[in-house]
């Protein structure tokens, strides 16, 4: 174990100074990269479900595929508790989010501390969190909910605890309390006990039995007698994958795999070379998700590169200064000192300026790998100021029209809707589906709504009758609002958009009505809804109409909706009254006197047959 020498108190100021610069760029990065749509991983609105029922007391059953993780889930919904989260994000992930990037700066400041205490200079340190801080594959890796970020904390935080100076047995107990916490966060943390272990043995081999036997009871109990409500199970293998990483940092890429080679050379970090080869190759088992692994991997790496650029910087010192206590390294500079003064023919001054530069060089190629591996990087994260996006869009939708109506919902919008008041009892999730779905009369589902209606066949059948009324977002982004038990198109009846158009068109051309370019291409395209229609043209036989404008309701042009809002203006008394006074089928549902005029807005679903057909 290294010694260290007494450290002076504008030392400490300056390792202060220097590990709060890092968390303000590691923070500042993860906050501004927070809302990034992508790379996207599946499973993480199940982890964000099961965070805010455990919060709320409520219960939910995911879609499968998610893992198990009940003391992760029980982590995360403390933290948003605590911190209220969801009262003040605009999303229910963006809530969770937040707390995974305060995992994320608590391991930078953990990946420090063991940095230190494995003997790498205050630099070496800095260079190691640096990499993490900004690099744009850990930026995109860690704004995702993985409880295996909160397991890496717990395990550079009980690394930090076996290295510590003078560590005491109270010390011990809690790195043991640690490693088991990570352990059953995450399974894959059982691959930082080899670290753990060596770095005990290295230190005091009597104090690491007792940490095996803490650390063994308590293992014992949570896979045994309390398995059921503690053992964590690995999520199912889903994009991203490795490829899929690799591609936001080729740089980092190459150089974790250089230093996966060359660190178990190096004294300082070979227990952690250990456990980072462990890692890796758990990438190559089927079925092992990548982004889990990654995600304990990412804050190790950079610490086999730190302790591998120190060792290279001091070989020519006897022994390795890094492996050398520090009341050893006068006497090592003083015979390097009495060696580089010696006259002889091994020329060593000018062989060690040989070699300065050729560290020098080699530093300047992996700065100038780094630079043009995150020029690509941070474009390819696809950064969003937006914090709420497609499903909170649909979340708006849902609260202005369906208000109180029971919802078939994929795990994301039960988390996002349960967020914003809805009843957890009128949301039912795939799971209940199982056998036979509950009654609804609406369905929300993103874009992985093939796969689901193929597991749950039930759910195939209660999507018999449905037609989309809203979409919002496209592609991997897309969230679909489905209405649910819709009687069945009569075959004979001919299709209402000719009539639409038609009737728009003599609408547009009528010498009492004053469309605007926009208003009429509505009319003309026969996408204005026919309530609309009839009643422009029963308000133009009383006075001038002015037609601003059609107002889209978002998300609905895309669901091929007409348009059921329209903007009147000029006579505004009298079209207030006209509309307020209509009854039955043409009463709408608001009528609103603004700055521009009188915005109309009918309910959704136009009964058939309101205007005469065409031929």
């Amino acid at each position: 174990m290294v010694q260290h020498r007494p450290v002076s108190a504008a030392q400490r100021l300056l390792s202060l100074d220097i590990v709060l610069a890092l968390l303000g760029l590691a923070g500042g990065l993860r906050v501004l990269y927070l809302a990034a749509p992508g790379p996207a991983l599946p499973t993480e609105a199940a982890t964000v479900a099961h965070a805010y029922a455990l919060g709320n007391l409520t219960t939910f059953a995911d879609a499968g595929g998610a893992g198990v993780s009940p003391f992760g889930w029980l982590q995360l919904a403390a933290a948003t508790m605590v911190s209220d989260a969801f009262g003040r994000s605009a999303t229910a992930l963006a809530a969770v989010r937040e707390t995974v990037l305060v995992a994320a700066l608590v391991a930078a400041v953990l990946s420090w501390i063991l940095a230190r205490r494995l003997g790498l200079t205050r630099w070496a340190a800095a260079a190691a969190v640096l990499l993490v801080a900004a690099s744009p594959l850990a930026l995109g890796l860690q704004r995702l909910v993985v409880v295996e970020h909160l397991a890496a904390a717990w395990a550079l935080g009980a690394l930090a605890l076996i290295t510590r100076r003078r560590a005491r047995i109270r010390h011990d107990i809690a790195a043991s309390a640690c490693l088991l916490a990570a352990v059953l966060t995450s399974p894959l943390a059982l691959f930082f006990l080899p670290a753990a272990g060596w770095l005990l043995v290295r230190r005091a081999p009597v104090r690491a039995a007792l940490v095996v036997v803490l650390l063994n009871l308590g293992l014992g109990i949570a896979f045994g007698p309390a398995a059921g409500v503690l053992r964590p199970h690995l999520a199912a293998a889903t994009p991203p994958t490795v490829t899929d990483w690799a591609a936001l940092d080729p740089a980092w890429v190459v150089l974790s795999v250089l230093g996966l080679v060359v660190a178990p050379a190096v004294k300082a970090v070979r227990p952690l070379a250990a456990t980072g080869l462990l890692l890796a190759a758990t990438l190559l088992v089927p079925g092992v998700p990548a982004t889990a692994v990654l995600a304990l991997l990412v804050p190790v790496t950079p610490l086999l590169l730190a302790g591998i650029a120190q060792a290279t910087a001091r070989h020519r010192v006897p022994g390795g200064l890094e492996s050398k206590p520090a009341s050893a390294l006068p006497r090592a500079a003083d015979t390097a000192a009495r060696l580089a003064s010696t006259k002889d023919t091994n020329h060593g001054p000018r062989t060690g300026a040989r070699h300065s530069r050729r560290i020098v060089v080699g530093a300047a190629a992996v700065v100038a790998a780094l630079a043009v591996s995150w020029s690509s990087g941070y474009p390819g994260l696809h950064p969003s100021v937006a914090r709420g996006g497609t499903l909170a869009a649909a979340r708006d939708w849902l609260h202005a029209n369906a208000s109180g109506s029971r919802l078939l919902v994929d795990d994301a919008a039960w988390a996002e809707l349960a967020n914003s008041g809805w009843p957890t009892g009128m949301l039912a999730p795939p799971a209940a589906c199982s056998v036979a779905c509950p009654p609804a009369e609406w369905a929300v589902f993103g874009s992985g709504e093939t796969a689901l209606r193929t597991h749950y066949p039930a759910l195939d059948g209660a999507f018999a009758g449905a037609g989309p009324t809203a979409v919002f977002g496209a592609g991997d982004t897309r969230v679909t609002v489905w209405r649910l038990g819709l009687p069945p198109a009569d075959p004979a009846a001919p299709p209402e958009a000719p009539a639409r158009a038609h009737a728009g068109a003599a609408l547009a051309a009528s010498a009492r009505v004053s469309p605007s370019p926009a208003a009429a291409a509505v009319l003309r395209d026969g996408c204005a809804d026919p309530r609309l229609i009839s009643t422009i043209a029963a308000l133009a036989a009383i006075q001038p109409v002015g037609i601003a404008a059609f107002p889209e309701v978002a998300g609905e042009d895309a669901a091929g909706q007409p348009r059921r809002r329209v903007l009147l203006t000029g006579g505004e008394d009298g079209t207030t009254a006209f509309y307020t006074g209509q009854r039955d089928l043409f009463r709408p549902a608001s009528v609103v006197r603004t700055a521009d005029g009188v915005l109309v807005t009918y309910p959704l679903f136009a009964p058939p047959g309101l205007l005469p057909l065409t031929r």
